[in-house]
């Protein structure tokens, strides 16, 4: 357990400056125009009273996982309000909405899992593997014809961070609904970071 752990740490959400279970669960409600096509629904024991399969089952690596992913997509999401109304390019906008619903949804999945193992997401297992103040002082304060250029440099270190920690999970994950989860969120923050390097305002 302590080795998977160090794994996930290691190279989870990036650094200082972004910072055998059942089926895989219904995917989050997806739209992100650069995520991976959703998977199908498959069975799988649901919580009494919810959409979503019960947190039965896993263990403690994909519960670290739930946890620092949950804080990370926190940080997403006070990073797309930062921009609200702020960007000039419609191409970043609709991505940032897209983000904001995918992530906003994910969020609930992970959070769900969470609870149902008598768990939360507590922020100290995210602290120092998000994006820094720093960062996130830079882009709420960069004047308007900055906005996009430091969205597109602190958004891409931060997906970046997530992509890094969905994949360490791929490899040191059990349960193959976290799993499912960790591989939709690799696929989707990696071509969020492609996108993004691409963009005339990374140039």
């Amino acid at each position: 357990m302590l080795a998977l752990t160090a794994v996930l740490f290691a190279t989870g959400c990036g650094g200082g400056q972004h910072g055998g279970g059942g089926a895989p669960p219904p995917p989050a409600a997806t739209a992100s125009a650069t995520g991976p096509a959703a998977s199908p629904a498959l069975d799988a024991p649901r919580a009494a009273g919810s959409g979503t399969p019960a947190a039965t089952g896993m263990a403690g690596i994909d519960l670290l996982f739930l946890s620092m992913m949950a804080g990370h997509t926190e940080q997403t999401l006070q990073i797309a309000r930062l921009v609200h109304d702020r960007l000039a390019d419609p191409e970043l906008r609709t991505l940032i909405a897209a983000i904001e619903v995918t992530e906003a949804d994910e969020l609930a999945t992970a959070r769900g899992w969470l609870a149902q193992a008598g768990r939360s997401a507590r922020a100290d297992e995210h602290a120092g593997h998000g994006t820094g103040r720093d960062q996130l002082a830079r882009l709420r304060d960069a004047p308007a014809g900055e906005v996009d250029r430091v969205l597109v440099e602190v958004l891409g270190a931060h997906q970046k961070g997530a992509a890094d920690l969905a994949r360490a999970h791929l490899a040191a994950g059990t349960d193959e609904r976290v799993r499912d989860l960790a591989r939709r969120i690799e696929q989707s923050r990696t071509a969020q970071v492609a996108m993004l390097a691409a963009h005339p305002a990374a140039a």
